[in-house]
């Protein structure tokens, strides 16, 4: 699941990512495809593996890794300037 927010209208929409929970392989890819295809900036996120970070760097969106406990103090961070965009995929591919 994705909680996209739109820091014009301050206005947040949740978007389901159901079809990649049983993915073998490949729901990185298909992720960053469909957050690429909501017209999304900016990802913040736990970790980016390097599949995902190629879609997502390619379509322009810009990364930032975070360890805040909720979405909530995730968008603070992002807000304030505080978090770092990523320049690399921090985990690699197939991880758990």
């Amino acid at each position: 699941m994705f909680l996209i927010y739109d820091s014009e209208a301050k206005t947040f929409e949740v978007v389901g990512n159901e079809q990649n929970l049983n993915a073998a392989q490949g729901a990185g890819i298909q992720s960053a495809q469909n957050i690429a295809h909501l017209g999304v900036k900016a990802l913040i996120t736990g970790h980016c593996g390097p599949k995902a970070f190629r879609v997502l760097a390619a379509a322009g969106i810009k990364i930032y890794n975070t360890s805040a406990a909720t979405v909530n103090e995730a968008l603070d961070l992002y807000l304030a300037g505080k978090l770092t965009e990523a320049a690399s995929a921090d985990v690699e591919g197939h991880w758990v």
